[in-house]
Parts: structure tokens; C-alpha cells; sequence
């Protein structure tokens, strides 16, 4: 018989290392409410790929109202919360099918499907609230969640790329387990998705939540020109080693 107490239990004995690139909230709040919804979908029969349909469906309810919503502070609330509760259930899904005795690969097709769809939505649906609830309206702060946009999509691009290159190699990708650190982690909290989705709680303060969006951007932006740079090197030592 499935119960809570006994999925929560094997879920918490069976945690690896997280990655080395992971931030301090994915591995220390992200990671452990996930543990607790992948053992209760575990209790109630759910599937890896149902998880995925919840976090989807969190994560789409948060942008419908953000971009309709008033820019005040329920609306801020509900939307953090939303887009929390679907990042928890993006680190159920692939507990949840270790909980069932793995995954497969129609479901990690799925998982990363979502996260593109996240990934590309969010800053957009940023753009279209700020210009249609704010007086950010016709100013140049609009320009923040286009750049944000970018390189959110180009760092989500070139993180699957680069672990796609090294694993036709067969070498480790970026995000092997077991090489982290809580330094590395805490200094890679800007780059969290899960603290973008705290911020949104400062929605209703919308010059407030700007200037903290606007720092995030500049701090994904450094992280994504230093990775680009580590990455390329990676791949061309691959090409040396090759020839």
C-alpha cells in the first residue's frame, strides 16, 4: 500500500548531490517541497507526467494573472505563490519517477517542453502587464523583460546544448550530481529561478518590483557571459581531445 509517510521517507534517503550550477533556493526550499508533493502525488497515483501537467497548469494560471490582473498586492501574492507551487511541482515530476523506478524519455521531453514554454512566457507576459497596469507604460524600463527574455532563452538554449555536445562525447554534462557546494549555490542564488518567483510577491509596489527585477537581469546577464565563456571552452577542449 502507497503511503505518505513511506514515499517522503525513500525520497529523502535516496537525495544525490545536487548540481554544481544549482542555486541555494532550487536545492534548499525548491527541492524539499517538491519532496513533499512527489510523495503525496506518489499516495494519491499521480504520474511523472501528470506532475508535469500541474506545474504547467500553476505556472500558466500565474501569467494569465499577471498580464490581467491590477498591478496590486493580491494580485503580486497570487502570482508568486502560483509560479512557486508550479516550480515545486517541476522538481516533483522527476522525484515522483524515481519514486516509481525511473523515468523515460517522453517524460524528460516533456519536462523540458515546460520549462520552454516558462522559460520564453514569463518575461513577455512581464512586458505586456508593465505596459498595460503600470506607468512604466512607454518608457524604457519595457526594455528590461525583452533583454531579461533574451537571455533567459539563450541560457536555457545553451545549458541543454552544452550537455547535449558533451554527452555524445560521453563525458559528464554541466550538471553532474555530487558537485556542489552551499557557497557556490548561495552566490548563484540571483541566477534562481525560484527567487524570480518570490519577487513577483512585490508586484503591487511596481517601482519596487522594477528595480529588483532590473538587478536580476544585470546578475543573469554576468552569469550568462561568463558561462558562454566556459562553455565554448569545454567544447573546443572536446574538439582537441577529438583530433
Amino acid at each position: 500500500m502507497r503511503t505518505f509517510g513511506d514515499a517522503y521517507g525513500r525520497l529523502a534517503a535516496a537525495q544525490k548531490g545536487h548540481a554544481r550550477g544549482a542555486p541555494a533556493y532550487s536545492v534548499y526550499v525548491n527541492r524539499r517541497i517538491g519532496r513533499v508533493l512527489a510523495a503525496a502525488a506518489y499516495r494519491w497515483g499521480f504520474t511523472p507526467d501528470g506532475a508535469t501537467a500541474i506545474s504547467a497548469a500553476h505556472t500558466l494560471a500565474a501569467l494569465v494573472i499577471l498580464v490581467v490582473g491590477p498591478a496590486e498586492l493580491w494580485t503580486g501574492f497570487i502570482v508568486a505563490l502560483l509560479l512557486v507551487l508550479g516550480y515545486a511541482w517541476d522538481s516533483a515530476d522527476g522525484q515522483l519517477a524515481r519514486l516509481r523506478g525511473g523515468g523515460s524519455l517522453a517524460g524528460e521531453w516533456l519536462d523540458h517542453f515546460v520549462d520552454a514554454f516558462k522559460t520564453a512566457s514569463l518575461h513577455l507576459c512581464v512586458l505586456v502587464a508593465l505596459w498595460w497596469h503600470t506607468d512604466a507604460r512607454d518608457t524604457l524600463w519595457l526594455v528590461v523583460p525583452l533583454a531579461y527574455c533574451v537571455i533567459a532563452v539563450v541560457t536555457f538554449f545553451g545549458m541543454l546544448l552544452n550537455d547535449l555536445l558533451k554527452g555524445k562525447k560521453g563525458v559528464d554534462s554541466t550538471h553532474a550530481r555530487g558537485g556542489g557546494t552551499a557557497l557556490r549555490s548561495t552566490i548563484l542564488l540571483p541566477t534562481d529561478f525560484g527567487l524570480l518567483c518570490v519577487v513577483f510577491a512585490l508586484w503591487g509596489a511596481p517601482d519596487v518590483f522594477l528595480a529588483v527585477y532590473a538587478l536580476l537581469m544585470i546578475a543573469n546577464a554576468v552569469f550568462l557571459a561568463a558561462a558562454a565563456v566556459k562553455w565554448h571552452r569545454e567544447i573546443r577542449a572536446l574538439d582537441g581531445a577529438t583530433a
